[in-house]
């Protein structure tokens, strides 16, 4: 299997940021974190930067399904984007009536559009964490701050607050983002784009 040979920090307005080599060719790895204003924030200075030469571009990451036929880990490239988690699965099951598409995530449409911008491809693949039925443990909607981050410790007294349903259903979240990690890096080893 190939890997990233040794992805070095890199110095970048994002919560993580580094480059790597893969295949012969140079990567930047960017997290930004949930949402469209925290793309903006970590991808607003790219195009200036020197010495950094773009080829394309690839929005990857967690989704959730809106095709009842999605299961937890598989890959998706046909997605619509909204800037707040969808939370129930009626709400997912709209969204799929309203836009046909496969599933949901908060950042590519906003990473698209920098694709756009800068004249490169863009691809968009992500892992379902959460099927089209599933509604989510809490509405994580409430607890981001300004910038669109999820405060961990007001999901965690939220769960608090009623451990015996919330506290179980976040553990099965967290066991389902932890498939679908794999399964991106499985897609990721083994393709060529």
């Amino acid at each position: 299997m190939k890997r990233f040979g040794g992805a070095k920090p890199w110095d970048w307005p994002a919560e993580f940021a580094a480059q790597a080599e893969y295949g012969g060719d140079r990567w930047l790895l960017i997290a930004n974190g949930p949402g469209t204003a925290l793309v903006e924030k970590a991808l607003g200075q790219l195009p200036g930067k020197e010495g950094v030469e773009l080829s394309g571009v690839i929005s990857t990451g967690f989704c959730g399904a809106l095709d009842p036929a999605l299961r937890v880990g598989d890959i998706v490239r046909e997605l619509y984007s909204i800037d707040r988690v969808a939370v129930t699965a009626a709400e997912k099951h709209e969204l799929r009536n309203q836009t046909g598409a496969a599933a949901v995530d908060m950042e590519s449409a906003a990473i698209a559009r920098k694709a756009a911008q800068w004249g490169v491809p863009f691809y968009a693949i992500r892992a379902v964490s959460d099927t089209a039925a599933e509604d989510m443990p809490l509405d994580f909607n409430k607890y981001r701050d300004r910038d669109g981050r999820f405060s961990r410790f007001r999901i965690a007294l939220a769960a608090l607050a009623r451990p015996v349903t919330r506290v179980p259903a976040l553990l099965r979240l967290d066991r389902n983002c932890q498939v679908a990690a794999e399964s991106l890096g499985d897609c990721f080893a083994h393709s060529r784009l």
